[in-house]
């Protein structure tokens, strides 16, 4: 089991030595994966324990004047930390005092005092420290003096482009998700837990699971033809699904997933849930009262059951 830690003070949490790998790992998609099963491998050969130093919120976050897009929201990252191998994961707080940590200090402090590194494996532009300052050249100048080895990971390259989170946001935000699974190696999912909303949708004939994403923002907002997979079922069911602030009624501040599961009968509040996103149907809009909203809700079902090979005219029956 994967045991996690949040501090840069406290004891080694590795005292027999680790192999560490340090970054993002938004999405942990094809790239990431290749260096969480290297610092796998390697550490299985060594005895030293697998590790990885990630931050949240995400560097590029805290740092932007503007919402950023995430491929996956910290559960999901963590799920997938401990999927890959990895048994000591240190997620550091990125604020206001980590930014201010000398790149040398991020080193000492970290890398060594924390997880007693003795590899330790980052892409090749890596960068760490105030004022990002730190590189692989520092790495490679101060293991030898506290008794690691730096290694840069070569880069994943598909269809000859390096495989990285801001490619697969650009496909993913475009609708493109045939086209970005095989940069991510599994589609696209969101989970979370079922919420109560205000129930309009079983008033119009569509009954949905709603689930809040607060402050996460996704690469994607519109219309989709989904398949859902309840607690730790495969995503399997069919159903269509929204994603935006639901301009037509009530808007949200908030980004809001709503599915409408096909044929589905059941309570499914406070039940996680995992939504794999097949196609876009087309954007969310506004429209001239709630007549108009579910004509064209009706149109969606159709157009999602035809994409995921159901029967439309059989569900019309």
């Amino acid at each position: 089991m994967m045991r996690l830690s949040r501090d840069v003070a406290g004891p080694s949490l590795a005292p027999g030595g680790s192999v560490v790998a340090v970054g993002a790992f938004d999405g942990l998609h094809r790239g990431h994966q290749a260096l969480l099963a290297q610092v796998r491998e390697r550490a299985e050969i060594s005895g030293w324990t697998p590790a990885v130093v990630s931050f949240e919120p995400l560097p590029r976050a805290f740092f932007s004047p503007h919402p950023l897009p995430r491929l996956s929201g910290v559960r999901e990252k963590l799920k997938g930390l401990g999927v890959a191998g990895i048994e000591q994961a240190l997620i550091l707080r990125f604020n206001h005092a980590l930014t201010s940590m000398s790149a040398e200090d991020f080193v000492r402090r970290v890398l060594v005092d924390r997880l007693h590194a003795r590899e330790v494996w980052v892409g090749g532009d890596f960068r760490f420290g105030h004022k990002r300052s730190g590189d692989v050249a520092l790495l490679e100048k101060m293991g030898p003096e506290l008794g690691f080895q730096a290694h840069v990971m070569a880069p994943v390259l598909l269809d000859g482009e390096r495989v990285s989170a801001t490619r697969v946001r650009g496909l993913l935000a475009s609708g493109q998700f045939a086209a970005a699974e095989p940069l991510m190696g599994r589609p696209f999912v969101i989970e979370g837990k079922v919420e109560y909303g205000n129930q309009l949708g079983r008033t119009l004939g569509f009954p949905t699971a709603n689930i809040h994403l607060r402050e996460r923002v996704t690469p994607i907002q519109g219309i989709f033809a989904v398949r859902v997979g309840l607690g730790e079922s495969e995503c399997a069911w069919p159903g269509v699904a929204s994603l935006g602030l639901r301009p037509t009624v009530n808007q949200v501040n908030q980004p809001l997933l709503e599915v409408h599961l096909f044929d589905f009968e059941g309570d499914l509040y406070g039940r996680r849930m995992a939504v794999e996103f097949v196609a876009k149907l087309r954007d969310e809009q506004k429209f001239d009262g709630l007549d108009a909203l579910t004509t064209q809700m009706n149109l969606d079902a159709r157009e999602a059951r035809a994409i995921l090979g159901m029967n439309p005219r059989l569900a019309e029956a």
